[in-house]
């Protein structure tokens, strides 16, 4: 299919002022209110943007996985409406918990039904709710990026993954988020040489989701692109023998 010959110009006007009040990097009381009043038209806006993150990172988990996802216990951090536990539940995933800065977006979030426990946290601030060791995976999917959640979060994430378990985290590799996405994969690699976790998957996506402005847009083409990686906790079980 052709793409429009001018990136981000075809978006509603609405959308690209939204996408750009939360990137901003603004003081987090100024962010978590952007967020509670986007809430009610995050899901038609990101749908507007083509937003691809939740599906792909659903289905690399998908893969992952080596037993039945029923059983697993997955934590969504910055879960916002939703959005990924529909992926998730499409493939299969029924016990998920879900956490976000937002009261709007956690409101929205319940309204799904598809979550067994939703708490209010901002990470990067406070730690995550609960004990160490108990989710079989752990997604961020959208929220690490310049302005947003700080890299400084990998090792609390970490925590709460159990060992041999899954972390699937996402990122823009759109210009305005390049300086972060090179401390972010600094981050993963210093925590890889340590021993803490294996990679298992870092793809990159062009489509990622469409541009707001022609500065962001990739080669001209109108999207920008991003990444989803997966990590698996270390120690990783052995295989058990037939």
């Amino acid at each position: 299919a052709a793409v429009p010959a001018v990136p981000g110009m075809v978006l509603p006007s609405g959308v690209r002022e939204r996408v750009a009040a939360v990137h901003r990097g603004s003081a987090l009381p100024e962010r978590l209110r952007l967020y509670d009043g986007w809430a009610t038209d995050y899901d038609q806006d990101v749908a507007v943007l083509e937003y691809r993150a939740p599906h792909l990172a659903a289905a690399s988990l998908a893969f992952a996985f080596p037993a039945a996802p029923a059983e697993a216990r997955l934590l969504d951090v910055a879960c916002g409406t939703g959005l990924v536990a529909r992926e998730l539940h499409r493939h299969g995933f029924r016990c998920l918990h879900g956490v976000d800065g937002s009261a709007g977006m956690l409101e929205r979030a319940r309204s799904t039904g598809l979550y067994q426990e939703l708490r209010q946290c901002v990470l990067g601030r406070e730690p995550l709710p609960g004990p160490a060791e108990q989710y079989d995976a752990v997604t961020v999917v959208g929220a690490l990026g310049e302005g947003q959640v700080p890299t400084t979060v990998l090792p609390e994430l970490l925590r709460v993954t159990k060992p041999g378990g899954f972390l699937c985290l996402t990122t823009r590799s759109n210009t305005s988020n390049l300086r972060y996405k090179r401390e972010l994969e600094a981050e993963l690699g210093k925590l890889e040489r340590c021993g803490a976790w294996q990679k298992l998957l870092a793809q990159e996506v062009e489509h990622w989701e469409r541009a707001t402005s022609e500065e962001e847009s990739t080669r001209g083409t109108a999207y920008i692109s991003g990444v989803v990686y997966l990590y698996q906790k270390c120690p990783v079980p052995p295989l058990e023998e037939d």
